[in-house]
């Protein structure tokens, strides 16, 4: 009987569904997908999509990925994807994919900012570039080159820009929409331990028998993992628990034994519930139950408080935008509580310990990562007002469901975390990273699980679940942000930066040591005029980022550049001055880190589409356009630098360099960089259009054929790079490892990953650290790990500090209102997020039809009363409108999404549904990650 291609291809993804799962199937339809694969060539990769990690196996055949199917050796998904997933091939292809560099240009050929696009050559592109940065180096210092780098830069491609930005330019206003996503989770990783990522793996779900998700819709955001989640809870239905608590009624609850519903800020005062009831629970707090772990505690724990009087994250007095009138009077109701705001009587019996009562005027200086050793009793003293009448009163979200409701899963959520031999893990996502607070709440979790002695140990511990593939590889582990450097290392501290310029073989003295240009501070640099070039990288900065209308106005009127690089014209490539088309996943070499601290490495499979060129390759490609004399120059202070840069040019001169000398030859074509040659078994059969050329003959940055550079070059990359962790907590395997494995979980000491960090038994640096302290536990990140001692309102400085090697942290945090909260103008609160089936702004997933389908549009999510009252149905339009913007929404009433009274919520990937010009730019002041999660809305119909 004779068998179509449609039917040969059926029969190979069914082959692959039954593989992974583990049914049989039978000979002739394995028959019939093995000669519908006939020339295929598969090979393993990561999904390009969430920081989940999940591994994929790509099919190719006469240069195009032909098929997609999940990869049942990564431990990760085991075989499985979700529906994005199994689209990694589609977003590669979409009818839109930009293929040729396009700059504005008037008739005459010129550049000119109100033009049009035209298409030119990569030279073009470059002079243009090159024209421009020069102009940003001269009026702005290293201040005035900007780029708005990713979580989804492979780590080849971030270790060049890094190297470039900060070794190259001298500037540090280089930071990833990453910052946008996990930022509080690292900088609560640094306070709490002194070294950034989660101590556990994923692993904890199948040991654990509680498992508990703080603003998380991981049945959408982490479906793979809710997968996991799912089968775990059906495995043990009696004994495995699972509870959501989030502001409105999503899909992972469903799952859950039950669901607790707070109003937005407040989980806040729910962790300091649960930490009360720990506290007065136990002997020693004056209870009658040996709750807390007071081995533990006194071996590896020390109390600890900071300021509360820090901000939001917002524009200050004085700063420029704001003296041009560039915020509007309803704008400026908001940003005045920057400087000082009174204490709300919701707030005020949180803050009562740390001196503040209802009514106060609080001044608020900039946030700071000051902190201080307190004593228990002054620890215990700021966790006294959160009673469970007081934290039902306020945090209570569903005006529908009873005060006694509300207290009972209050109590029972309470129950769950103390019993004694009971596991359990704490996940989060967004809903307490993207939060005014996002670091106190972060570190409110470990407070819980310290004094429970469940952190750190199988199926126990609180897990920060990162959003993009490499958050955690690229933005975190490479030191993309404006303030680090690869490994944990700071370019504010003098050791750090001698330590790199070592290794990069740059003169001492080269990196500035000021980091201040997070991804809000680039476009705020924008409106006000410091920044003058900018250059966007894998990602969508113009759409990702809040208060979008402000950005957009910036990029298209004031003087200065903007670049973007992608494989698609979303909204950034729309504002700019010249769009780069990318290399997309697997058109290039590549490497990803994912939230468990996987490793993992691909192979280029097919070459790019049209001209388009990898982000590694556009960046060495700008190094080539500079030279030692052009960039190692004197600077005078500018921006958030208030000290000269130093000229280098004599240092340079002493290395061996001339005045003339690229960058290209400093930073990436070095003798250590040609040592990786093009021989490298790795290479055999497959491309690397940066390393060797390829068959499209393109036209390169200087107008000639483009042969490549002659070594390897992301294998020189990666090694240089991963030569910073080894031998220090963040140890990678080998380059040519990760092409033999699914991926290794750092650090890796001797061939062997680790699961549990911080723990003696799993944890080799853990195990040498104990032999010296003691104990089962080593918290040894060397971060802020000596204080001073102090109350919980002040340190006293008197006595010096004092040296906690090995031990991590718990931090008395009171709960604060968020800046702004619904009034009688704006009535409600706006949530934002994404939805399972579509990636962050929808660049990609939007041109893939079958997605596009299934979620055509963004919409405003609604109670069923709310739209009555509004006089609006299931279907119709709205505009939700704050006081920055407004845009326009079709309600929907029922189905995946369902707000209580008072809250709606609208998911940022449609640009058409633009709902980022409507949310505030409010951020944590110690992460700078933005607040997405809240602000007040009006809703009407349109």
């Amino acid at each position: 009987m004779g068998i179509n291609r449609r039917e040969f291809l059926k029969s190979s993804a069914a082959v692959a569904a039954a593989s992974a799962v583990g049914i049989t199937v039978p000979q002739e339809v394995k028959a019939a997908a093995a000669t519908a694969e006939q020339g295929w060539r598969w090979d393993k990769a990561p999904c390009r999509f969430c920081g989940t990690g999940c591994g994929i196996m790509l099919a190719t055949k006469n240069g195009k990925i032909v098929a997609v199917k999940g990869d049942p050796a990564a431990p990760v998904n085991r075989g499985l994807n979700c529906i994005k997933g199994y689209f990694n091939a589609k977003i590669m292809y979409g009818a839109d994919r930009l293929t040729e560099p396009l700059l504005r240009m008037n008739d005459k050929g010129e550049f000119d900012k109100k033009g049009k696009f035209k298409p030119v050559s990569w030279k073009r592109a470059f002079d243009e570039m090159e024209k421009h940065i020069r102009k940003a180096l001269k009026e702005s210092g290293p201040e005035g080159v900007a780029v708005f780098g990713s979580g989804q830069y492979t780590i080849m491609e971030g270790y060049a820009a890094q190297k470039m930005v900060k070794g190259g330019f001298r500037g540090n206003a280089i930071d990833p929409n990453a910052r946008h996503c996990m930022a509080s989770a690292v900088v609560g990783f640094y306070q709490t331990f002194g070294i950034d990522e989660p101590s556990g793996c994923y692993d904890d779900i199948e040991l654990t028998d509680t498992i508990v998700a703080w603003g998380s819709n991981m049945a959408e955001m982490h479906p793979i993992l809710w997968s996991r989640v799912t089968d775990r809870k059906l495995s043990d239905p009696d004994r495995v628990k699972v509870v959501n608590i989030q502001t409105y009624t999503h899909r992972s609850c469903d799952l859950s034994d039950f669901n607790i519903i707070f109003r937005p800020q407040t989980d806040m005062l729910i962790w300091n519930y649960l930490a009360r009831e720990i506290v007065t629970r136990d002997k020693k707090g004056g209870g009658k139950e040996d709750i807390i772990d007071w081995d533990f505690i006194k071996k590896h724990i020390v109390f600890t408080a900071g300021p509360v009087n820090i901000g939001y994250g917002m524009r200050r007095a004085g700063e420029k935008s704001l003296k041009d009138g560039k915020y509007s009077a309803k704008e400026m109701e908001i940003i005045k509580k920057e400087m000082a705001k009174k204490v709300s009587p919701l707030e005020a019996p949180a803050l009562a310990p740390y001196g503040y009562k209802e009514g106060d005027v609080m001044k608020n200086t900039p946030g700071t990562l000051a902190h201080w050793m307190i004593s228990f009793e002054d620890y215990k003293k700021s966790l006294e007002p959160f009673t469970l009448d007081y934290v039902a009163k306020v945090a209570k979200g569903d005006p529908d469901e009873s005060i006694e409701s509300f207290k009972k899963k209050l109590k029972m959520l309470a129950d769950l975390y103390i019993e004694k031999d009971r596991k359990v893990v704490s996940f989060w996502t967004m809903g307490m990273n993207q939060h005014t607070r996002g670091t106190w709440v972060n570190t409110l979790s470990y407070n819980v699980h310290f004094m429970l002695n469940k952190q750190a140990k199988p199926g126990n511990g609180a897990f920060s679940l990162t959003g993009q593939p490499s958050a955690c590889g690229t933005a975190r582990e490479v030191g993309t942000f404006c303030h680090r450097l690869p490994a944990d290392l700071m370019v504010k501290n003098p050791k750090h930066r001698a330590k790199t310029e070592k290794k990069w073989m740059i003169p001492e003295g080269t990196i500035n040591p000021v980091g201040k240009q997070h991804i809000v501070a680039i476009q705020r640099g924008l409106e006000d005029g410091l920044v003058k070039f900018a250059w966007v990288n894998v990602c969508n900065a113009f759409q990702d980022t809040a208060n979008a209308n402000h950005w957009l106005k910036a990029a298209r009127e004031m003087d200065n550049f903007i670049v973007t690089s992608d494989g698609y014209p979303g909204i950034s490539a729309m504002v700019s001055d010249l769009v780069l088309p990318s290399a997309m996943i697997y058109e290039k070499w590549g490497g990803y880190g994912n939230a468990e601290r996987r490793t993992q490495l691909w192979k280029q499979q097919v070459e790019p589409v049209g001209h388009a060129m990898s982000d590694t390759w556009q960046w060495v490609e700008l190094s080539k356009r500079f030279t030692v004399k052009d960039l190692w120059g004197e600077y005078a202070p500018s921006g958030p630098r208030k000290k000269k840069l130093p000229s280098v040019i004599e240092a340079a001169k002493k290395m061996g360099y001339k005045e003339d000398t690229t960058m290209y030859e400093i930073l990436f074509a070095n003798k250590e960089a040609k040592k990786y040659t093009l021989d490298d078994p790795l290479l055999k059969g497959f491309d690397d259009s940066d390393s060797k050329g390829d068959s499209r003959k393109i036209i390169g940055s200087d107008g000639k054929e483009w042969k490549g550079y002659g070594f390897f070059i992301h294998k020189y990359l990666f090694e240089e790079y991963a030569w910073f962790g080894r031998g220090h907590g963040h140890d990678l395997a080998p380059f040519d490892v990760y092409h033999k494995v699914r991926g290794l979980k750092w650090p890796v000491v001797d061939g062997k990953e680790t699961a549990w960090r911080f723990n003696a038994k799993y944890d080799p640096y853990a195990a040498k650290a104990a032999k010296e302290t003691g104990g089962d536990f080593a918290f040894y990140g060397p971060l802020a790990k000596k204080l001073f001692s102090g109350s919980l309102t002040k340190p006293d400085k008197s006595k010096g500090k004092t040296p906690i090697p090995n031990k991590a942290k718990i931090f008395a945090r009171p709960y604060m209102d968020p800046p702004e909260m619904p009034d009688d103008t704006y009535d409600t609160w706006l949530c934002t997020g994404r939805v399972l089936e579509h990636w962050h702004s929808g660049t990609m997933t939007m041109r893939v039809p079958e997605l596009f389908r299934a979620v055509p549009e963004a919409l405003c999510y609604m109670h069923p009363e709310d739209a009555k009252k509004r006089g609006v149905k299931r279907g119709e339009l709205v505009w939700v409108e704050s006081r920055r913007g407004k845009v326009k929404a079709r309600v929907e009433t029922r189905g995946r999404n369902r707000p209580p009274r008072g809250l709606v919520f609208v998911p940022w990937f449609d640009e058409k549904v633009f709902i980022n010009k409507v949310t505030l730019d409010a951020t944590c002041p110690m992460s700078k990650q933005t607040d997405y999660k809240k602000c007040a809305v009006k809703i009407y119909k349109a």
